[in-house]
């Protein structure tokens, strides 16, 4: 029989034991003890103290649970304060990560998210991790355990992945999985409604189950994971909104500004031209707003002016993609638009020192070639005036019209004084050589005419259509030479050769008609003798010049022809003529020509060395030869009279 006085002492005290294990919260086998040796119980007692370790035990559990809940609501809490205060999602991640990883008290916790362009999931954020490779892997939609989490939108576990046949394995997710050493896996998903946007996962690296409310916890967390990379998402979107209603206002402003900046322009422009502003003025104002050199040229590519660069020919597909299209084009690091009227093209304006020409300057260029249309319409109007009022006086200049007092002043108030001398120059336009493109849209006898224009009103002369024929007349005194320089600037503005006849010099409005049909006579024996594309006066044909002009002046062509050895013979008293006239007697035979003049061949060489200097190395080739006979014979018959 157990002594009275000791059961009340054992069942007291091993409830007070029990109460302490509790409030210290010792682990469970602390509750199992067996009494102590001097302890003397009945069955009824040993089953009391029995029940109350089991009732302990139980407290002992629920306490835990309740403390677990604890630790997890302030994870939760403490999670739910990194939303709140979001400001790097990265940061975030990782926090989320790690709770999950102490929470649950596995080796490794990670999250892997979606990526609907590879159509696969990536790793993201690691905790525990040591290997490279498992933090580098991508797991394809279906494979695996993460894969199948995220094709499927929900969770699953495994005590040991390894040899779990559920899931479909892969020779990378395997090795990454076996270099970490996992055997444990739980994956739950990341939703934001109905879209799966990645996967949560904890992971040990030994076997083992994860129970239901440790499913829950994770899945609780990954629910907090996704709405912070929504929350990131849509501050992303906000920033990004921001950034562009700031560009926008920005873009509106800049312009706002350009088109200020462009009436400005144009009105300033505008306002050159209605002052009276030519070519060159509008060319340098372009260029100065536009901070670079500019070439305005007319529809034929003629240049019309140029400031502040070199001269260049336009680009012809660049105009005709500028007035196909309407705006300025970019080429070879120029701008070049299109100057239009309409459908009708006036010219062309390049722009160069600015390939970085943004779309404010270049609407600013477009609006300045609107304005040289008008300036340049304007300039035509008043020259197809001026050149009728040109042209009549060229007319009755060449007619021989009478009223000369009225001539004069008409030609005065235009700019020309008829008292000074003048050379008439007749233009003829040739079809291009072979194997020469044509000039675009080339309508040559218009062309030249307009060409002839701009030489008039350059050096003060006339320019117009006589009987059919293009004409010019302009101040000089060697209309030979002015010829010449015609045929060749005009070519090369043309792109085509131009034939040139002239005459004169005339003086007085009588002089002039005689003067055209001298002129007239010379280019159409230019081209009768091949010499399509040059300019010359008759003077410069030789005899045949005599014969088409003025029969009476049969001294100057000797002059012109013989004049180096008649001036050579008179002022070293040589007899050069007379050597020459013998040597051609003897049909350009120097022993035979020696028999004649009665002297040694030495002599007849050096005589005739003597010759070729003063007359040219020309003058034994048949053309000279003919021409220095001709003026043998007519000076022979000049002396004899």
């Amino acid at each position: 029989m157990p002594t009275p006085g000791k059961q009340p002492n054992t069942a007291l005290r091993h409830t007070l034991n029990l109460l302490n294990l509790l409030v210290e919260g010792a682990p469970a086998e602390s509750f199992t003890l067996p009494p102590g040796p001097d302890a003397d119980l009945s069955e009824a007692e040993a089953a009391a103290m029995a029940d109350a370790t089991g009732i302990a035990l139980r407290i002992r559990r629920t306490l835990s649970q309740h403390r677990r809940r604890e630790a997890e609501l302030a994870a939760l809490f403490d999670t739910a304060g990194d939303l709140a205060g979001l400001r790097d999602l990265d940061a975030v991640l990782k926090a989320i990560v790690h709770r999950a990883k102490l929470l649950l008290g596995t080796d490794v916790t990670y999250l892997s998210l979606n990526d609907d362009e590879a159509g696969d999931t990536y790793m993201r954020v690691t905790d525990g991790s040591v290997s490279a490779a498992f933090q580098r892997v991508r797991l394809g939609m279906g494979e695996g355990l993460g894969g199948l989490v995220a094709e499927s939108a929900r969770p699953y576990t495994t005590g040991d992945y390894r040899d779990d046949p559920r899931f479909r394995h892969t020779a990378t997710i395997d090795h990454a999985v076996a270099e970490e050493g996992l055997r444990a896996i739980l994956g739950v998903p990341l939703r934001l409604g109905a879209q799966v946007i990645g996967v949560l996962f904890a992971a040990d690296r030994t076997t083992r189950s994860f129970t239901p409310d440790e499913i829950a916890l994770l899945s609780s967390l990954a629910d907090h994971a996704a709405i912070a990379i929504d929350g990131a998402r849509l501050l992303d979107e906000t920033r990004t909104a921001l950034v562009d209603l700031n560009a926008a206002s920005r873009t509106i402003e800049a312009h706002s500004a350009a088109i200020r900046r462009a009436e400005d322009a144009h009105d300033r422009l505008t306002d050159l031209v209605l002052r009276g502003g030519d070519v060159t003025d509008v060319a340098t104002a372009i260029g100065a707003l536009l901070r670079g050199g500019t070439l305005i040229h007319d529809a034929d590519g003629i240049e019309l002016a140029r400031a502040g660069t070199d001269p260049r020919p336009p680009s012809a597909r660049a105009v005709a993609a500028s007035r196909a299209d309407g705006r300025a084009v970019p080429v070879a690091g120029t701008w070049v638009c299109a100057v239009l009227a309409g459908p009708e093209p006036l010219g062309s304006i390049t722009l160069s020192g600015r390939a970085d020409l943004d779309d404010a300057d270049r609407r600013l260029f477009e609006r300045a070639a609107v304005v040289t249309a008008l300036l340049l319409l304007l300039r035509r109007s008043v020259a197809e005036a001026e050149d009728r009022v040109r042209g009549e006086l060229l007319g009755d200049l060449l007619g021989g019209a009478a009223d000369p007092a009225g001539l004069a002043g008409r030609a005065r108030r235009l700019g020309v004084n008829l008292h000074q001398a003048h050379a008439v120059f007749v233009l003829h336009p040739e079809a291009p050589g072979p194997g020469t493109a044509p000039h675009p849209g080339s309508a040559s006898r218009p062309r030249l005419l307009t060409a002839a224009a701009r030489i008039a009103h350059t050096r003060k002369g006339l320019a117009g259509v006589h009987h059919g024929d293009v004409v010019l007349i302009c101040p000089s005194e060697t209309p030979s030479a002015c010829a010449a320089g015609l045929a060749n600037e005009l070519g090369q503005a043309l792109a085509t050769p131009v034939t040139v006849g002239a005459a004169g010099p005339a003086t007085g409005h009588a002089a002039f008609a005689d003067a055209y049909a001298e002129a007239r006579r010379c280019r159409t024996a230019l081209r009768a003798l091949g010499r399509s594309g040059t300019g010359a006066s008759l003077r410069d044909l030789g005899f045949l010049g005599v014969l088409l002009g003025d029969p009476t002046d049969l001294a100057g062509y000797v002059h012109r022809t013989l004049g180096p050895l008649i001036e050579y013979d008179a002022q070293r008293g040589t007899d050069l003529v007379r050597t020459l006239t013998v040597y051609f007697d003897a049909g350009m035979n120097q022993s035979r020509a020696r028999e004649s003049l009665h002297v040694h061949i030495n002599t007849v060489v050096q005589r005739l060395d003597r010759i070729g200097r003063l007359l040219g190395t020309d003058w034994q080739g048949p053309e000279r030869a003919l021409e220095l006979q001709l003026a043998l014979r007519v000076h022979r018959i000049h002396a004899a009279g």
